[in-house]
């Protein structure tokens, strides 16, 4: 009998409990790279698992390493000593009880597809592209292959797999330490185009040896880079759940079916987008959906899991949030910068925090390559800005959004982390606040 068999016979044998299993196999080929030399390579796997018992309205949650039967009724027993001590959650309704399964998409363990030797062929050419600049390279290289079981007392036994691909390059300059930044992430690896990754890392890399200078604050038209715009939109992704909803902190309260933002901006969260990192599954173990969230400036859904979803009377629609897409535009990135006549080109966010979650209102830095644009034109380099803005402003200040859109990875990169991926366009924004030059590059 394998462990996934246990799981579910496990929750048989306790019928005064409801029990939610989340069993994991975690595999990793992690590559870091420094000075254009590899610094380390780490292969690992690891067998993992998180468990929340029930009793009423009462929880208890534990996890365990390379778990098994005997070590899994251990822990209940114990659990079963603590729980009625604990408080009561008077909103716990029951746990996910949609059995519908996904079709299973067939996956490829992308560890076994991008060898070691050819993440390093890979980074010795961007290495050598970036030389004649007297730019070095730094960054990783991962690839994870991950498969998770959902193992519930209401009869779920469901099977998730995913491999992505995580891919972060930093040129940093020998001469000012002026850095840029390129990335790639999927898991479909044929998708990866390794010239126009140099290309894209080689034009800001040129930029880059440019005069570097400050920018008084103010207000400044911007183009923001994918990756920029995706960070936004996974703050803002916070306000879009059912959990934000009842805590009062959504800035979408009362705005189902209201336009809040232009007619160009369309959000969808898409687990199924062929460019993306896939998921079958939600937290709880609901069908992952593809979802409106923004249809022609429209605000269409929210994010409603099981819990919140039975709390508040709600739809629970299997969306998760990691998955955004924007739609693109209409104009190349050359138009976009073309039509600029004094701003910026952000190319990357840093140390981003709320002011005011409901109101959106948020702080951070530029990094990575800021740069003036002029009379259409990247002139010079700027060093790193702060800024004070509402997500939601510069939302609404989207004037014009890129034809083609790219995929941004995220990572933390910490114990057996998760990869997910955003797929968004350039956009110009305008009146996009500055509130100062940390007059550091």
């Amino acid at each position: 009998m394998n462990f996934r068999d246990e799981l579910t016979k496990i929750c048989n044998e306790y019928p005064d409990l409801k029990l939610d299993f989340r069993y994991q196999i975690w595999e990793t080929d992690f590559l870091r790279f420094y000075q254009s030399q590899t610094n380390y390579n780490i292969s690992k796997k690891s067998y993992s698992l998180s468990t929340t018992m029930y009793k009423g309205k009462k929880s208890y949650s534990f996890s365990l390493i390379n778990p098994d039967r005997e070590k899994l009724i251990e822990k209940i027993k114990a659990g079963l000593e603590i729980i009625d001590g604990l408080p009561e959650d008077p909103d716990f309704i029951d746990l996910e009880d949609d059995l519908t399964k996904s079709e299973e998409k067939k996956k490829a363990n992308n560890i076994e597809i991008v060898s070691l030797d050819k993440k390093i062929s890979i980074l010795d050419k961007i290495a050598r592209a970036v030389k004649p600049f007297n730019f070095k390279v730094f960054g990783t290289f991962i690839c994870n292959y991950r498969i998770l079981y959902i193992v519930n007392s209401n009869g779920l036994n469901k099977r998730e797999i995913n491999s992505p691909i995580f891919l972060e390059v930093k040129a940093v300059s020998d001469q000012n330490q002026v850095t840029v930044l390129e990335s790639y992430g999927g898991e479909n690896f044929s998708t990866f185009d390794e010239t126009r990754f140099i290309k894209n890392l080689t034009a800001k890399v040129k930029a880059a040896t440019n005069e570097i200078i400050d920018v008084e604050p103010g207000e400044y038209e911007v183009v923001f880079a994918p990756r920029c715009i995706g960070e936004y939109l996974l703050y803002l992704e916070s306000g879009l759940s059912a959990r934000s909803l009842d805590h009062k902190q959504s800035f979408f309260e009362g705005k189902i079916g209201k336009k809040i933002f232009p007619e160009t901006v369309t959000i969808y969260d898409d687990p199924d987008h062929p460019n993306l990192i896939n998921f079958d599954y939600n937290n709880d173990g609901h069908i992952y959906k593809k979802i409106l969230i923004i249809e022609n400036g429209v605000f269409k859904n929210f994010i409603v899991d099981n819990y919140y979803g039975r709390k508040l009377n709600m739809e629970k629609n299997g969306a998760d949030g990691s998955a955004l897409v924007m739609s693109t535009g209409d104009k190349n990135w050359e138009e976009l910068i073309g039509s600029v006549k004094k701003g910026l080109y952000i190319s990357s966010l840093h140390y981003m925090n709320f002011i005011n979650q409901k109101e959106t209102s948020i702080t951070g830095l530029t990094r990575d390559g800021t740069f003036l644009i002029e009379n259409g034109k990247l002139t010079k380099v700027v060093n790193n800005l702060r800024f004070t803005e509402k997500i939601t402003d510069i939302i609404e200040n989207i004037t014009e959004i890129e034809n083609q859109s790219y995929t941004v990875p995220y990572s933390s990169n910490y114990d057996e982390f998760g990869i997910y991926s955003v797929r968004m366009p350039h956009v110009k924004v305008k009146g996009f606040k500055i509130s100062s030059s940390t007059r550091t590059i």
